[in-house]
């Protein structure tokens, strides 16, 4: 591996304790065996905190999520529990004194504002406090803005007598297909505590608080992530990382240096080449939504839970800085390119990744470290001829990505990325990022580390990605 344990561990941990006190980096052992487990109650290790999971399982235990002990679930899916609007409470629950429901309006300059110093100051970071995400004002905004999206699913928390935003999750209306099972859900995410509330509880009632609201809408389903053991993971997947400025990541710390290197070879085994490879590859225009939009929906018919989106929906994934002013657009979140076919002008492929900086909190010499993530692709390739394909595309992906001055470039253990991470030279994390339904019982899907055998001979497995 090339990252250290620590520097890993910050892209995968939770922002708060009170629910994630849980969490455990999985070594090799197959997520079937994690889910046999599971099933028999056999509680995963905590490094040590066990005393502090009781809080948590007592509050998932009280939620329409499958327990640990449950015996399978349905192959074909269904609700836990079927809800009674006349049971939901019309007001939002009551908070401790000194604290007072608030809204983010991801229009507001100033309370996107709010968002960020909240989340730059205490959403994810590593266990050693040396790294820690660092969300753009930009990127808040797309996240939060998707078609259909509701002010009142962006739920802060205020302390009453200063106003400062203290705490905050969000929703967002989604479509996703589990098997051939149509679904409107939200995606929680953003789910933060200042540090200093962590143990007033708030996190559950945030929870309690977002699902309510979502009742209200007739939404019953959610789709979230956490790197959490919780009750219970429908997948879990592995976070990879493919070094583009080695020497950057190791000058700050993010990677190391492996017995019987050294600084030159690092830097000669990531080296990439100028130009990209790929013929008819090209950054992709308004024009070639349509074209796009058929070859992803028909493409992600591969995997066993996936989005769908409307024309619309992916217009905002994949082009929000051209709805952006100048100022906000300079700060670029998404990066797409096609491929078009010289002869017959069809878009056969195309890739997409997006921009989220860490800051590096005790480094003086580098104070940012710009990571690009893998998004959603496509290609129209045959099966027997999709390994190589990806392997071409995705390598382009990282040559583009270097220009654009990134230092790294994370891929998740998902869709059909087995093809092309080792042959990438992308480094396997030391943490998992596990994906939950909330009210949905269904069985955990396929994942690549189930099976020596390549994800194009067997299509499944967790198709949607969460920012």
């Amino acid at each position: 591996m090339e990252e250290s344990n620590t520097t890993q561990n910050h892209l995968l941990s939770s922002n708060d304790p009170s629910l994630t006190k849980s969490s455990l980096n999985l070594d090799k052992a197959t997520v079937s065996e994690l889910f046999t487990k599971l099933r028999t109650a056999e509680r995963p290790s905590d490094n040590g905190r066990g005393p502090k999971n009781v809080e948590s399982y007592k509050f998932w235990k009280t939620q329409p999520v499958p327990q640990f002990n449950e015996n399978g679930g349905k192959s074909s899916g269904g609700p836990i529990k079927m809800i009674n609007l006349d049971e939901v409470p019309k007001d939002p629950y009551p908070l401790l004194d000194g604290f007072e429901w608030g809204t983010i309006d991801p229009g507001d300059e100033k309370e996107v504002g709010e968002l960020y110093e909240l989340l730059s100051n205490h959403y994810v970071e590593d266990n050693d406090s040396t790294f820690r995400l660092n969300y753009s004002p930009v990127f808040l905004r797309w996240a939060l803005t998707s078609p259909g999206w509701q002010k009142q699913w962006h739920i802060g928390v205020r302390a009453s007598a200063s106003q400062k935003l203290v705490a905050f999750i969000s929703g967002s209306p989604a479509n996703i297909k589990i098997h051939a099972q149509m679904m409107k859900v939200t995606e929680i995410n953003f789910l933060c505590i200042h540090k200093r509330l962590r143990s007033k509880r708030l996190a559950p009632l945030l929870i309690r608080e977002i699902t309510r609201r979502c009742y209200l809408q007739g939404i019953y389903q959610a789709i979230y992530t956490a790197a959490a053991i919780l009750p219970t993971p429908v997948a879990s997947c592995r976070y990879y990382h493919r070094p583009l400025n080695w020497l950057k990541l190791y000058e700050s710390g993010f990677s190391h240096l492996p017995a019987n290197s050294t600084k030159a070879r690092q830097i000669a085994k990531y080296h990439l080449p100028s130009t990209t490879q790929t013929s008819g590859l090209r950054p992709m225009e308004v024009d070639d939504l349509g074209a796009v939009h058929e070859l992803l929906e028909r493409y992600l018919q591969r995997f066993d839970i996936s989005p769908t989106f409307s024309i619309n929906e992916l217009r905002h994934w994949l082009f929000f800085e051209a709805d952006q002013p100048k100022e906000a657009a300079s700060k670029r979140v998404v990066w797409v390119y096609v491929v078009e076919h010289l002869e017959t002008r069809k878009i056969t492929d195309f890739v997409s990744f997006y921009s989220i900086e860490s800051t590096a909190l005790s480094h003086s010499q580098h104070n940012v470290i710009r990571t690009a993530y893998l998004y959603y692709y496509a290609s129209t390739e045959s099966t027997q001829n999709l390994q190589q394909r990806l392997q071409g595309l995705i390598n382009d992906a990282l040559i583009l990505a270097k220009k654009a001055r990134f230092d790294v470039f994370n891929a998740l253990r998902l869709q059909d990325n087995d093809l092309f991470l080792e042959k990438l030279r992308f480094g396997p994390g030391d943490g998992q990022l596990n994906y939950y339904l909330f009210n949905y019982r269904v069985d955990p899907v396929a994942n690549e580390d189930d099976s020596d055998c390549l994800v194009s001979q067997r299509p499944g497995g967790m198709g949607v990605i969460m920012l």
